[in-house]
């Protein structure tokens, strides 16, 4: 069923966002000052809470505090999966957004509509086409109130938005208890070893350097994407290590002539994967399986000599929240986040007793087998909001 397409400018009003000096702002609130919202606060909601500033309620007017079901919008962003980001406020919330945002105001429709639709894939190929801006890109105010929508009646409106609020709130539910799951490991090393960067229990300290055989990456094939096939060698990217876990469903192939060409970076059970480069840096998983597989230029292979360091626990060492601020401060680069090979050699662990470590993967692995349903249900609520998502808007263009 097909619906008529009315612009957004018909139904909503765009507020611009709050331009203040930033000699104004402050990081604490004090009499007469308004909290700002910036593009960190976008995410699956609306965040109202932390990383707020403060400017002078001067500068802020009537029609820019935030209204319930308001939709915060960023308009320019460095980043590209940053622009165009949006959240609906949910909440009383006395505030204002940042220059960089804007705010889409419904009126005549449904909000949560609106809001659902500018998650949609119709939306962000308008972003991506309407981009601007070399290192800045921007989206221009007047462009956003042309978009074109598919507008059904709104008692269809609110069915549909009913339907997607409830899968949302399944995949929120789903991806809290996988975050919730994600910090009992962290307790449990903690309580075990302790920090491993201020070593409170006094254990004994070295460099990786000492314990590994290999600290290599690898890289792009000769033809670069074009050489990727849907069958043969794994062929491990950035994207396909998480913290303490991989992704494979975008997972790419080369063949065996190339992998035989790239030798030096097989991955083998047991190696630690680390990624040098980019806004995963730090992000650090091990391979446990014995399929064949490679790495590109972006993903650092740690390989440990049998003996006194188990690389699953070295694994986890690294990816605890005060190791990786630590390793992070380290990393090379004015401009571009990167670590490289004499940098990871130097990281210095703490090395407790071998039996320590094996009891802490004993936990972890008992652990981990639970959580892999958790994560697989994880998938399956994402996946099935994002399948609702394109069906109710494709099927009304």
């Amino acid at each position: 069923m097909s619906f008529q397409k009315i612009l957004l400018g018909d139904i909503c009003d765009f507020i611009r966002g709050v331009s203040f000096n930033g000699t104004e702002a402050t990081e604490m609130p004090t009499d007469d000052m308004v909290p700002i919202l910036r593009a960190g606060n976008i995410g699956t909601i609306l965040n109202t809470e932390n990383d707020l500033i403060w400017v002078p309620s001067k500068r802020v007017s009537k029609e820019q505090y935030l209204q319930l079901n308001d939709i915060v919008i960023c308009m320019a962003s460095g980043s590209k999966d940053v622009l165009g980001k949006t959240a609906i406020l949910t909440h009383k919330f006395r505030g204002s957004v940042g220059a960089f945002c804007g705010i889409i105001r419904s009126r005549k429709v449904d909000p949560k509509f609106i809001a659902y639709w500018l998650l949609s894939s119709g939306f962000y190929k308008w972003r991506d086409d309407q981009a601007k801006g070399a290192n800045i890109q921007n989206l221009r105010y007047s462009e956003i109130l042309d978009i074109p929508i598919p507008l059904p009646p709104l008692d269809e409106q609110r069915r549909i938005a009913a339907l997607l609020q409830r899968a949302d709130r399944l995949r929120r539910l789903r991806r809290f208890s996988r975050q919730l799951s994600d910090t009992f490991l962290q307790s449990v090393f903690l309580q075990m070893f302790g920090d491993p960067v201020t070593n409170p229990m006094g254990w004994e300290t070295a460099q990786i350097a000492d314990f590994a055989s290999l600290i290599s990456s690898g890289a792009t094939p000769l033809g670069g994407a074009e050489t990727y096939q849907k069958t043969g060698i794994r062929f491990i990217r950035s994207q396909n290590v998480l913290m303490n876990s991989f992704d494979f469903s975008d997972i790419v192939y080369i063949g065996n002539e190339t992998h035989m060409n790239m030798k030096r970076t097989w991955v083998k059970e047991n190696d630690i994967l680390l990624n040098i480069t980019g806004a995963s840096i730090g992000r650090v998983a091990i391979y446990t399986e014995q399929v064949p597989a490679n790495v590109n230029q972006h993903v650092c292979i740690i390989r440990i000599k049998p003996g006194i360091l188990s690389p699953k626990y070295l694994s986890y060492q690294i990816s605890i929240p005060s190791f990786q601020k630590y390793i992070l401060s380290l990393q090379s680069g004015a401009t571009r986040q990167a670590f490289n090979f004499e940098q990871i050699r130097d990281f210095r662990i703490i090395v407790p007793q071998m039996e320590l470590q094996k009891d802490f993967i004993s936990i972890a692995e008992k652990f981990l087998n639970n959580n892999s349903r958790l994560i697989e249900s994880s998938r399956q609520s994402e996946q099935l909001f994002q399948t609702l998502l394109a069906r109710a808007f494709s099927s009304s263009r």
